[in-house]
C-alpha cells in the first residue's frame, strides 16, 4: 500500500502541465517565447513523470516566462544562496563581521554532504567569511547550519525574505532537521557526520518508513519555494536591491566560482557566458530523487543577463539525465535570447 501511496502524491504532484505563462515588459531584444514554449516544452516531456518547472527572467528587458510560477517544490541546498544574503545583510548592519571566529563543537555539526564535519576535529574554527564561502560555494551543509544559527535561526532569515517581499520562499529547518527527516531517520547525532556511518544509519529504518518519510517531504510546504521566486530573489540581488554594493558583488563571486552543478545550467552555455548560481539536490533514496534544482544568473558574453530557475522533484531519472534535462533548459534561453 505505501508503494501506491508513494506514486499517488507523485502523480499528484507531476500533475498536468499548464500552458507556459509570459510577461513582456520594457525594451530591450526580446526573447523567442515560441521556442521557448517549444523547446522547454520538449524537456518537460522527458522530465516526466516527475514534478518539474522552469522560469525565465530577462535581467534587463523585463520579460518573464514560466511553466507555473506557483507550484512549490524542495530547495534543497538552493536556500543557501538566501541565506549567505541574510549573513551578509548582518554585515552590512554591523551586527556581523566575516572575520569573526566560530569555534564549532561536536553538538553543531550537520549530515553529508559536509567536509567540515568529515574533518572535525582536525580542524574546529573558521571565519564567518570562510563559513559562507563553504555554505554557498561549496554546499557544506555544517557551514550552512553554523551561519543560520548565528543569526538567529530558520526563523530570521524566514523573517528577512519577508522583509524583502521575496514571497513564496520558505526556509523552515536546519540541514541537520531536514536530511533526517525527509528519510524518516531519528535526530542526527555527530557520529553519522561521514558518508559511510549516515548512510548505515539511513538505512537502518524499515522501508516502509523511509517511503512514508518522502512521501511527506515531496508534498508539504516546509523549505519550498516557487520559480517565481527564485527569480525575484536572483533579480533582487543583482540589481543590489538586497545588499550593499561590495556584498552583492561578494555573494555574486561566490556564486560563480561555485564548483558545483558544472553538468547543469553551466553545461548549456556558451563559450564567453557566465553563470553566478546555486544548485540543489536531494540524496536518492530507493529509486526516488526528491530534488535536483539549479537556479542562477547568466550573463552572455555581450552583457544581456537572464534569471533562470529550473526545479526537478520526485524523478526516477539517473543523476545524469537529471543534470542534463537542466543542461538543456539553459540552451533553449540561450536560442530564445538570439
Amino acid at each position: 500500500m505505501r508503494v501506491i501511496a508513494l506514486a499517488a502524491a507523485l502523480l499528484l504532484f507531476a500533475c498536468e502541465r499548464p500552458a507556459p505563462e509570459r510577461e513582456t515588459v520594457g525594451t530591450a531584444k526580446p526573447m523567442d517565447m515560441e521556442l521557448l514554449d517549444e523547446e522547454i516544452g520538449k524537456v518537460a516531456e522527458r522530465a516526466r513523470p516527475a514534478a518539474f518547472d522552469v522560469g525565465v527572467l530577462s535581467m534587463d528587458g523585463g520579460e518573464s516566462w514560466s511553466l507555473n510560477t506557483s507550484r512549490t517544490f524542495p530547495l534543497q541546498s538552493v536556500f543557501k544562496a538566501p541565506l549567505g544574503a541574510v549573513v551578509l545583510s548582518e554585515v552590512d548592519r554591523g551586527r556581523l563581521s566575516l572575520d569573526e571566529v566560530i569555534d564549532i563543537p561536536a553538538q553543531d555539526l550537520s549530515p553529508p554532504y559536509s567536509p567540515i564535519s568529515a574533518n572535525w576535529p582536525g580542524r574546529t574554527k573558521y571565519t564567518v567569511g570562510e563559513l559562507l564561502v563553504r555554505a554557498v560555494g561549496d554546499s557544506d551543509n555544517t557551514a550552512a547550519d553554523v551561519l543560520m544559527r548565528r543569526i538567529g535561526g530558520p526563523g530570521i532569515v524566514q523573517a528577512w525574505l519577508d522583509e524583502q517581499r521575496i514571497r513564496d520562499m520558505r526556509i523552515d529547518r536546519y540541514e541537520r532537521e531536514l536530511q533526517t527527516e525527509i528519510y524518516g531517520m531519528p535526530s542526527f547525532r555527530p557520529q553519522w557526520r561521514h558518508e559511510n556511518t549516515f548512510l548505515a544509519a539511513l538505512n537502518r529504518v524499515p522501508p516502509a518508513e523511509r517511503r512514508a518519510a518522502m512521501e511527506r517531504y515531496l508534498t508539504e510546504p516546509r523549505d519550498t519555494a516557487t520559480v517565481a521566486a527564485a527569480l525575484n530573489f536572483l533579480q533582487k540581488l543583482s540589481s543590489g536591491q538586497l545588499l550593499s554594493p561590495k556584498s552583492t558583488q561578494l555573494l555574486l563571486r561566490i556564486m560563480t566560482e561555485t564548483k558545483t552543478g558544472q553538468a547543469r545550467l553551466k553545461a548549456g552555455l556558451p563559450e564567453g557566458a557566465t553563470l553566478a548560481h546555486k544548485t540543489g539536490t536531494g540524496r536518492t533514496d530507493r529509486g526516488i530523487n526528491p530534488a535536483t534544482n539549479d537556479i542562477g544568473i547568466i550573463t552572455l558574453e555581450d552583457g544581456r543577463r537572464y534569471g533562470v530557475a529550473v526545479f526537478l522533484a520526485g524523478s526516477q531519472a539517473p543523476p545524469q539525465e537529471r543534470d542534463a534535462i537542466i543542461a538543456d533548459v539553459a540552451r533553449a534561453v540561450v536560442k530564445a535570447a538570439g
